[in-house]
């Protein structure tokens, strides 16, 4: 799902320029900063990155072992996504999701947007009570986004509403609880 190098090499250069990377273009390897295998968005200049270093590299390794982790069920896919962002030069141990047997926590969630000129997007930031959580963010016209809360149960979703669309009504869902805003 990569796009030809052609495009991903003027990228590159211009993510090089933004980070202030000096060095050859070759010392670098253009990647997801949270990979593919977990979840990172496809093609978001905001997922890529010029990640140092020659292919394959020491965050290949971390990153087939988050996966690892995620499809044995001994971390949630949540947890990975902040490990690799948190440190991508050490593999995490892979430790399960601690569960919490205290009292109930009644769910609930706010919920704000700003659209972004530069993404042709929505920031939708979530905030809720369920750290862990799977939030999708969607409208009456059928867009639909997801992305996952922290260990706070803050989330930045990525909103693709279609262009610009003030006044539009998003409703987001964390776990069982929902809010909703105004673009």
């Amino acid at each position: 799902m990569r796009p030809p190098e052609s495009v991903t090499e003027q990228e590159k250069a211009a993510s090089m320029a933004a980070y202030g990377d000096t060095g050859s273009m070759a010392a670098y390897e253009y990647d997801h900063f949270v990979p593919l295998e977990l979840g990172g968005a496809t093609n978001d200049p905001r997922n890529l990155w010029p990640e140092p270093g020659a292919s394959p590299n020491p965050k290949d390794a971390v990153e087939d072992s988050l996966r690892e982790a995620v499809c044995n069920r001994q971390i949630s896919l949540a947890r990975a996504q902040r490990e690799i962002v948190r440190n991508w030069t050490v593999d995490a141990s892979p430790r399960p999701t601690r569960r919490s047997h205290g009292p109930a926590v009644i769910p609930k969630c706010t919920v704000t947007a700003s659209y972004s000129d530069r993404y042709h997007d929505y920031d939708v930031y979530v905030h809720s009570n369920q750290p862990d959580r799977t939030v999708t963010v969607s409208d009456a016209d059928g867009h639909s986004d997801t992305w996952h809360t922290d260990d706070a149960g803050f989330a930045d979703v990525y909103f693709r509403a279609g262009g610009f669309a003030p006044g539009r009504r998003v409703t987001a869902r964390v776990g069982t609880a929902t809010c909703s805003t105004t673009l």
